[in-house]
């Protein structure tokens, strides 16, 4: 099995795609992050309204998420797409076995996206707050466990974009499939049915990073009014209940791929 995983991992890291989109998540959190941080409250707004621009800065993190989940996809339906399926499968004969193995091998290559994302976020909020002369209003463990958090929570997805990938062959539509899932569907759901947001895949994922379900952290989240009074955002799971649910997901649709798609024949 680990060198099932070290063969993953060698080809995550000679692959230009990885680079770019690991690339491409920095850049975009930053922007973001800018963004947030350049929101400052007007003099006298006091410490919440400082805490909640510059806790807007830190988590936005939600494209490194996004985008460690689309590297999970091409991960697994790019052996289809380039037709090196046949090879890989010789060289692992039980397909559950290299499923297994191209997962692990996301999770670790997704909590680099995850890492970075945290690193730039927290860099620029820290930078912009401090430039601006305000003081930092949250503290070093949470700084902390949002950015741990946003390391697992890109792991898990990218885990959970090789289990779609692999259900999915065509790698276009896995990936579009997962971007409209994540940035159309799950703010459908979430705004007319608010007490399931905090059990939505993508939607979860960035709680772990200290995001508030529906408040939107890299992605468009919607908010939908009942008789003209906004709907009350929901409390967010737990951390373990988080990793537990985003994990037995992952589990869900591996077993499902494995059942199905990666019985069926690939020549």
């Amino acid at each position: 099995m680990s060198r099932l995983v070290r063969a993953e991992l060698l080809k995550l890291r000679t692959v230009r795609t990885t680079y770019g989109l690991l690339v491409a998540a920095a850049l975009l959190t930053a922007s973001l992050a800018a963004s947030a941080a350049s929101n400052t409250p007007p003099a006298g707004s006091g410490d919440q309204a400082l805490a909640s621009t510059f806790s807007s800065a830190v988590t936005s993190t939600g494209w490194a998420m996004l985008f460690a989940m689309v590297m999970g996809v091409i991960a697994s339906s790019g052996e289809f797409r380039h037709s090196t399926a046949t090879v890989t499968f010789l060289a692992g004969p039980r397909r559950e076995r290299v499923l297994a193995a191209k997962a692990a091998a996301a999770a670790v290559v997704g909590a680099i996206f995850g890492l970075t994302g945290a690193v730039v976020a927290t860099g620029v909020g820290l930078a912009s707050t401090s430039a601006a002369g305000n003081p930092i209003t949250l503290s070093a463990a949470t700084l902390v466990r949002d950015d741990l958090g946003t390391v697992l929570g890109a792991a898990l997805l990218a885990a959970l974009g090789v289990a779609v990938g692999s259900l999915i062959r065509p790698q276009v539509a896995g990936i579009t499939g997962i971007l409209i899932w994540s940035l159309i569907i799950e703010p459908i759901i979430g705004g007319l049915f608010t007490t399931t947001q905090p059990y939505l895949p993508y939607t979860a994922a960035t709680t772990l990073a200290g995001v508030k379900p529906g408040a939107g952290s890299g992605g468009v989240h919607v908010s939908v009014n009942h008789g003209g009074t906004a709907a009350v955002a929901p409390a967010p799971l737990p951390f373990g209940a988080v990793v537990a649910l985003l994990g037995a997901l992952v589990i869900a649709v591996s077993v499902i791929a494995a059942r199905s798609r990666l019985r069926a024949d690939i020549t």
